[in-house]
């Protein structure tokens, strides 16, 4: 394995934001870590690249523990932070020779394997990073995180503020970064991002909810689900929640994402209880769950857990 996690705890001021998290990345995989913001996401990378000490649990990476030897572990990774963290005031040029002089290697000397991701910039290289648009310091910072050949490329958010062509360009050179065996450890809140990866880990509040490949989640899901819509969004998604056979309801875009306690209650059934509560144009039909629905089942189960607890 390139990265073992065991039961790593964290916590600030008395808040938890990591519970016992255990997982491992294999050698070339691209491992998602999917979650809403605050999950515990950005701590957990910063536990992995040595910025950040955990209060119990170990971390180890390339069988090297990552809080005993913290000097190796950082030639083995490149990270890209949350936040676009190069120096706005140099040039796309400047900052890569920077990073580049920090791990004691050149620009030509590594040129090879950023290539594919800096030849987009390079017209720009004279331009001040801080007069990059989103998509341009994404692929900036990524050449910074790649320029001293590492084993584990760690990514923290990296596609949050860009446009949705910019997301699928870097999703594709990450997908090229693979091919070359680099190891990459990326988190989103993206939850279509999840079918990218080979395997995700789901989480939530600081718990680990699940680990696998995205459609071994899928498959998973063994609940029937039901996609409602009516004329009126607001009061439907209240008026299913009320409902006591409910067991959960979720706005997916312009409809809502249903499952409920009792399988034998029908969509006529459904329907019928909608009519009765005035709502009119309802539509109601099976669907197949996808990653977002899988999540939003298990963080339900989990606060069931926490409750029943």
């Amino acid at each position: 394995m390139t990265l073992n996690i065991t039961d790593i705890n964290k916590s600030f001021e008395g808040l938890q934001a990591l519970t016992d998290i255990t997982f491992s990345v294999k050698e070339g995989e691209l491992f998602g870590l999917i979650g809403p913001d605050g999950s515990g996401k950005t701590t957990l990378f910063r536990i992995i690249t040595t910025l950040l000490l955990p209060d119990r649990g170990e971390v180890n990476l390339f069988g090297i523990n990552v809080l005993e030897n913290y000097k190796k572990i950082r030639q083995l990774v490149g990270y890209m932070a949350g936040r676009f963290s190069l120096y706005h005031d140099l040039t796309v040029e400047e900052n890569l020779k920077f990073y580049a002089t920090v791990f004691g290697t050149t620009i030509e000397k590594n040129y090879d394997l950023i290539k594919d991701v800096y030849c987009q910039i390079e017209p720009f290289k004279t331009r001040k990073a801080g007069k990059l648009s989103g998509g341009m310091k994404q692929k900036l910072a990524l050449s910074c995180a790649l320029i001293h050949k590492p084993k584990l490329l760690v990514l923290d958010e990296p596609t949050t503020g860009v446009d949705a062509v910019s997301r699928m360009e870097f999703w594709e050179m990450l997908k090229r970064l693979q091919k070359r065996g680099i190891t990459i450890l990326v988190s989103t809140s993206y939850m279509d991002e999840a079918s990218l990866c080979d395997r995700v880990g789901l989480i939530q509040k600081g718990n680990l909810l699940s680990v696998n490949k995205p459609e071994k989640i899928i498959t998973e899901y063994q609940k029937e689900l039901l996609s409602v819509s009516s004329d009126n969004l607001y009061k439907l998604v209240n008026d299913l929640r009320s409902e006591k056979n409910t067991h959960s309801a979720f706005l997916f875009g312009q409809s809502v994402h249903l499952t409920r306690k009792d399988q034998n209650i029908t969509a006529e059934q459904v329907v019928k209880y909608l009519q009765h509560n005035g709502h009119e144009n309802i539509r109601v039909k099976v669907i197949k769950p996808g990653i977002e629905d899988c999540f939003m089942d298990l963080m339900n189960e989990e606060d069931e857990v926490l409750l029943s607890g």
